[in-house]
């Protein structure tokens, strides 16, 4: 009686029968009665709602059980340049990498492999990036993320794709998805838009000897971005070196006063000698400016000075100019007067007003006459 055993396999499970050790058959749903008085049978119940099966005898079910195998089980054998992506119940719940073999429970749950050749192609369908990029967390297992690249190239950005060290083809702004399997994959980014560089702090030796310090600024694209990468290993870097040689080159080679007089002139040289250098590279200069000129101390007080001398040179020579403009009139006044006695007799009015106005109180004796001709005397020359 004890030597009977009582197996009940559920709608959900599949039994597995082994006997001495050896696959005899599989058990559907029901309650079996099994006499095994040595104990030479065992059973291992097996739950649907995870379909894959995993187990030593698997081997064994696939080579010497096919039948058995076919009834049961779906098995799917992917090559070294295949990927699996498993659906249940028509949602993407998994992948299988390159040589793997996997059997899954027929019944309970609906099992479809895609299978995807990714010897030549290895970036994963449009259709399919958003549902392996944006996966929910229970959704695919998390190490599905160590068997895919995921690169976003942002806008106003153009993507490399680097394949085994070998630069493949440009992105333009998007999502991509591409397999790691078999080979190692990188996206290098590249800024399209206009950027800006400084070079602060140079000092440099003028022509005469007078050092200074000189800040720049740059501003520049880049143009052709495959040119960049392939030529440069850090083209910024490049950049900024080769400012700082042209900087230096157009600088030294001038005197402090043709650096102060034109700018201009000298942002026009920088920039004459550094585009031809960047073109080579992809590297489109748009613009260079000197921001800060800074003299030594010394330089700076005896240019103040300088600066104040000419100035006041140009005050005085003004202020003399105005003195003999002002001398210039009063003459040719007093030669008008000397030949016209209605106009002497004008200003002597005019000087009389402006003198009684600053009187309280007046006496005239002689008459208005004697007023005009006691008050202002002018020695007239007789004709």
């Amino acid at each position: 009686m004890f030597a009977c055993k009582r197996i009940v396999v559920a709608q959900h499970e599949r039994g597995l029968y082994l006997k001495d050790r050896t696959i005899q058959e599989i058990l559907t749903p029901g309650v079996y009665r099994i006499f095994d008085p040595m104990g030479r049978i065992s059973i291992e119940i097996f739950d649907l709602t995870t379909p894959e099966f995993s187990h030593p005898y698997e081997d064994v079910l696939i080579r010497e059980q096919k039948s058995l195998c076919d009834t049961f089980f779906q098995s799917v054998e992917l090559s070294e340049f295949e990927v699996g992506l498993v659906y249940k119940n028509n949602k993407l719940k998994g992948i299988l990498p390159p040589g793997t073999r996997q059997l899954y429970w027929k019944g309970l749950i609906d099992v479809q492999v895609e299978i995807l050749n990714i010897e030549n192609d290895f970036e994963v369908p449009r259709q399919k990036v958003n549902l392996i990029a944006h996966a929910r967390p229970d959704s695919l297992p998390a190490r599905v993320v160590n068997y895919v690249y995921l690169a976003e190239v942002a806008d106003n950005h153009v993507g490399l794709l680097i394949v085994d060290g070998e630069m493949v083809k440009m992105l333009t702004p998007g999502l991509y998805v591409y397999w790691k399997f078999n080979r190692k994959v990188v996206v290098e980014q590249v800024d399209l838009r206009l950027q800006s560089m400084e070079v602060t702090g140079q000092e440099i030796l003028t022509k005469d000897k007078v050092t200074l310090r000189v800040n720049l600024s740059a501003q520049y694209v880049v143009a052709d971005a495959v040119k960049a990468r392939n030529g440069l290993s850090d083209f910024s870097g490049y950049l900024y070196r080769e400012l700082q040689f042209a900087l230096r080159q157009v600088v030294s080679s001038r005197t402090l006063d043709i650096l102060l007089a034109n700018k201009g002139e000298l942002d026009q040289a920088i920039y004459s000698v550094i585009r031809p250098k960047a073109n080579e590279h992809g590297i489109d200069v748009r613009s260079v400016g000197v921001k800060d000129v800074i003299l030594p101390g010394d330089m700076k007080d005896i240019l103040n000075k300088v600066v104040q001398t000419e100035k006041l040179a140009q005050a005085n020579v003004i202020k003399r100019r105005e003195e003999t403009a002002a001398t210039r009139s009063l003459l040719n006044t007093a030669k008008l007067m000397q030949d016209n006695p209605t106009l002497m007799r004008l200003k002597e009015l005019e000087v009389l007003e402006k003198v009684s106005g600053k009187v309280d109180k007046l006496t005239v004796f002689g008459g208005f006459d004697g007023v005009l001709n006691d008050t202002v005397r002018i020695n007239v020359r007789p004709d």
